[in-house]
């Protein structure tokens, strides 16, 4: 053997790490085959004790029931219909909350004056209950869409701007300070700098507030409704259908599930040197 040879080091394929380590990885092949196991066992306890008739089914019907009573609703009650107009008041709701938070959010995270005059005020009113405020939005607003849009919007708004203010503040002060050291005036570091830097954690508050307006829908077609979802599910309960609640329930999680992917995706997309593998 020459020299060479002996000194040459052998090729040693990387540690594997273990998919219970720390923030470990696992390939999307395994992440789809839990998440489906995850979807699918609470589905399965359902069906068990439902068929087990341990409860009345009044109370607990079967998934197969419940998947009747969707065919049902989709075929006789305007289920189509329903899906819209929830659709549309949950995301004007919260599309405007993201015009007034997104602004006021960065002001706030930005400026230690304006934190100091709004900060504490929006703190205070984002622990009041979003359902105490329907009787006052029914004397100032009416009982029109535009109430039901402003209950989503009181749900969502507090929260968002606070959300908001944090991902600002969380911007790392060398970037500002660098920028400042370059001469930048306040408008550029706001918009080359600080905006930039905060875009992904932005993003993520935005899908996260999302969900929070699909918690308030029922809430909001409280307010005078006569078609949507959330109405829908306060009729069946007028009528015990409880089949239809199950039957609601489940369609708006999955219609918020839906739109929470397709933020997913759009922050890979956006940012994919931030996407895990």
């Amino acid at each position: 053997m020459s020299a060479p040879e002996m000194i040459a080091p052998a090729h040693v394929a990387p540690p594997r790490r273990s998919v219970w380590a720390i923030r470990g990885e696992l390939s999307t092949r395994a992440y789809l085959a839990i998440a489906l196991a995850g979807l699918l066992l609470p589905l399965l306890l359902w069906w068990a004790l439902s068929a087990s008739q341990w409860v009345s089914p009044v109370f607990l019907p079967g998934p197969y029931t419940v998947l009747q009573r969707l065919v049902q609703w989709w075929s006789e009650d305007n289920l189509g219909g329903d899906m819209a107009i929830s659709g549309y008041r949950v995301i004007a709701g919260w599309a405007l909350s993201v015009v007034v938070a997104l602004p006021l959010g960065l002001l706030i995270g930005t400026f230690r004056p304006v934190q100091a005059l709004l900060e504490p005020l929006t703190d205070f009113i984002r622990y009041m209950p979003a359902v105490a405020f329907v009787p006052l939005v029914m004397l100032w607003v009416g009982i029109d869409e535009g109430a039901k849009v402003a209950v989503i919007f009181i749900g969502t708004f507090f929260q968002m701007v606070l959300m908001v203010a944090e991902d600002v503040r969380r911007v790392p002060a060398m970037q500002i300070e660098a920028a400042q050291t370059m001469g930048a005036t306040r408008g550029e570091i706001i918009k080359l700098v600080i905006v930039p830097s905060a875009r992904p954690a932005l993003l993520d508050t935005l899908r996260i507030t999302m969900g929070w307006a699909w918690t308030y829908l029922v809430v909001a077609e409280l307010v005078a409704a006569n078609s949507g979802v959330g109405f829908a599910i306060l009729k069946a309960q007028r009528f015990l259908q409880t089949d239809k609640i199950f039957a609601g329930i489940l369609l708006i999680g999955a219609m918020g599930l839906v739109i929470d992917q397709l933020f997913r995706l759009l922050h890979r997309k956006a940012f994919p040197w931030l996407a895990r593998h």
